[in-house]
């Protein structure tokens, strides 16, 4: 599928999400709408991509002058005219579901009928969406990730009536931006990067909740002997607790009593100067070393993300490649949990988990059918030949 005819992009939205994916649009040669609800939040997201741009230039990463690129970006308050000639739309508008299906059902209204109506979301249902109008197949979910002008990685998220027309072609569009996009082909919570993100930042809290860790040593044990850019606690300050704990709970999943203490405390991270870590100009922040390492039980925490990875390949939901990809671009791991999984050995991984859940009864350690059936089919990995991948001799990963 190509972008051949789309020449007209419009974005809903002039926030951080919004300006961004105006401005690698533009920057991608496509003529660009942007339009937010007041003017001030258009000038104010406008000065957003000058600014930008202008960095850009001065790191030498543009090939052409920011007026050039800024020559391509009109702005509107005014919905019917933002759509009006559009080839494709991306919504960026607050997180929330009743919001966007408003939006929706405007698009329904005023965009041409041939246009493809694109959500900008991280959790919520793209099919929910998708209901406001009357072409459900010309709906598609495209999650960047923050910042998108520096960010690689789109999922581009297929509803329940998404066309694979449709599907295929964001997906063009994303890699005519320079994006690298992974097809999420089921509309599950979370969709791939957040799914499997989960395990990592909420084990952890388990272990600590119930005296089996503490957070310096789980965040240097991940960063200083794994490899991961934070560990799971420094991580959770840096977007807010209360934006992990708020997801689960929407989604009917437990949430770790350190967690939710902490949330109770108002202690959100960051942005309250107190959450796992203290923050501000006296305070160490994130203060773990390389001496804190090595009391944490990795494994726990790396079999739980390999199954949550099974769980997506089994159901169709993303391939392999997809997943380590996804992981890599979208959170900054040094590998896939798929292919750490197949080095360490499959067999293993199972048996941790197998392990946790006879001792625990927790439903999170439950194995995934297609972990089981890997094994059992002698599937184990590298040192078997296959695993999630195909392996040569050389323990090479081989195209199947």
């Amino acid at each position: 599928m190509s972008t051949d005819g789309i020449s007209h992009v419009t974005v809903l939205g002039a926030g951080n999400m919004g300006h961004g994916i105006a401005e690698v649009a533009a920057l991608a040669g496509y003529d660009v709408t942007m339009r937010d609800i007041d003017e001030d939040a258009v000038a104010d997201g406008y000065e957003g991509i000058e600014w930008s741009l202008g960095k850009l230039a001065e790191s030498g990463r543009i090939d052409e002058p920011p007026a050039d690129v800024l020559a391509r970006i009109d702005t509107t308050v005014d919905l019917a005219a933002a759509v009006a000639d559009t080839d494709v739309v991306i919504e960026a508008a607050p997180e929330q579901l009743a919001i966007k299906r408003d939006v929706f059902g405007d698009l329904d209204e005023h965009a041409p009928a041939d246009a493809i109506l694109a959500t900008n979301t991280s959790s919520l249902s793209i099919t929910a969406i998708a209901e406001a109008v009357a072409d459900p197949g010309r709906v598609v979910g495209t999650h960047f990730f923050n910042p998108p002008v520096r960010m690689d990685l789109v999922e581009v998220v297929h509803g329940a009536e998404t066309s694979a027309a449709t599907a295929e072609t964001a997906a063009a569009l994303m890699e005519s931006f320079g994006k690298t996009p992974i097809h999420v082909r089921k509309d599950v919570h979370g969709f791939v990067v957040n799914s499997v993100l989960g395990p990592f930042m909420q084990e952890p809290a388990w272990m600590v909740s119930t005296g089996e860790a503490t957070v310096r040593g789980a965040d240097a044990t991940m960063v200083h002997e794994r490899g991961y850019p934070m560990g799971p606690f420094e991580l959770g300050d840096l977007t807010g607790i209360d934006i992990g704990y708020h997801v689960r709970r929407e989604a009917g999943l437990p949430v770790a009593p350190l967690v939710a203490e902490k949330v109770d405390a108002g202690d959100l991270g960051r942005k309250t100067g107190r959450g796992y870590y203290e923050y501000g100009d006296d305070a160490a922040g994130a203060d773990y070393t390389a001496a804190d390492a090595g009391d944490f039980d990795w494994l726990r925490v790396e079999a739980r993300m390999a199954n949550e990875a099974a769980k997506l390949v089994g159901d169709d939901v993303a391939t392999a490649d997809a997943v380590d990809t996804g992981m890599r671009l979208g959170a900054g791991f040094p590998e896939g949990p798929c292919l750490r999984a197949d080095r360490r050995g499959l067999d293993e991984v199972l048996a941790v988990l197998r392990d946790r859940h006879e001792a625990t009864g927790e439903d999170r350690f439950a194995p995934a059918d297609y972990l089981v059936e890997l094994v059992e089919a002698g599937h184990t990995g590298v040192d078997a030949g296959r695993g999630f991948f195909a392996y040569d001799d050389d323990g090479d990963r081989v195209e199947t």
